[in-house]
């Protein structure tokens, strides 16, 4: 379950145009909302479970948001190979702009630490890799207003597209940033243990440049956002190399008031 200590954070696709300048609000998530996904892998329905929640809190004068996320095997695979992480994003609620990300846990016999700082003002994000220093690095932060992929594919909730309109985002995941561009391809009615549900299918793909990371190889990520007045990402699939898992969406909460599955 390597695949998901990077690709997971692909999770909150923001909607902020790559040649936008300026900053805008977080979205992408409420203060106190909170999403639970269960992992399917292969002949595998329950591989691994995802929870990613939000707080909207103060810190030295300034406004913004903690997303944290926990990803940990279970079942079956837990046996075979134990897997947990948790990572956490602070980001600035005025200008939806990633301040630090954080990485952490275990996945089998390794263990994973990293944390990447950027400097708006130098447009420099310096990586720190706790573990395997000889990957820390500096790497310019290009014009425009990098998100995290985690808080870009929720954010689409917010978006509405019609079949075949776009949105270009500048994305940061592992130790880069990736121009990405977000497309809405399909109108699916699925099946999810949430409910049966008419989606709008999206599909981010590296268009601009030659593919790197997760898109590489075939590599591919589609997300499927509810057509309800609150629309919800309540599927996601990761299309790799190695295998397919699918992320289905089985508990929603804000402030304490849940929709889950029985």
């Amino acid at each position: 379950m390597n695949f998901l200590r990077t690709s997971i954070l692909l999770f909150l696709f923001a909607s902020t145009p790559i040649s936008r300048a300026h900053a805008e609000p977080f979205t992408a998530l409420k203060d106190g909302e909170r999403f639970r996904y269960q992992i399917g892998w292969g002949m595998f329905s329950n591989a691994g479970e995802i929870a990613i929640e939000a707080a909207r809190v103060t810190l030295d004068g300034r406004e913004i948001f903690r997303v944290k996320t926990k990803i940990a095997s279970r079942g079956v695979i837990r046996g075979l190979f134990r897997f947990d992480n948790r990572g956490e994003l602070t980001i600035d609620a005025a200008t939806g702009r990633v301040l630090t990300a954080s990485d952490g846990g275990e996945s089998g016999s390794k263990r994973v630490e990293t944390r990447t700082v950027f400097d708006y003002v130098r447009r420099i994000a310096t990586h720190t890799d706790a573990v395997k220093p000889d990957r820390n690095r500096d790497f310019p932060i290009p014009d425009g207003n990098p998100v995290d992929l985690i808080s870009a594919l929720i954010r689409t909730r917010d978006w509405k597209p019609h079949l075949g309109e776009y949105r270009d985002a500048l994305v940061y995941f592992g130790r880069d940033l990736y121009p990405v561009t977000l497309r809405a391809e399909n109108r699916e009615t699925i099946k999810t243990p949430l409910g049966t549900f008419s989606t709008i299918q999206l599909i981010p793909r590296m268009e601009t440049e030659p593919p790197r990371g997760v898109f590489k190889r075939g590599g591919e990520i589609k997300v499927w956002v509810s057509e309800t007045s609150e629309p919800l990402p309540v599927q996601m699939q990761l299309n790799l190399s190695f295998g397919t898992a699918r992320l289905s969406l089985v508990e929603h909460s804000v402030h304490g008031k849940t929709t889950k599955s029985d």
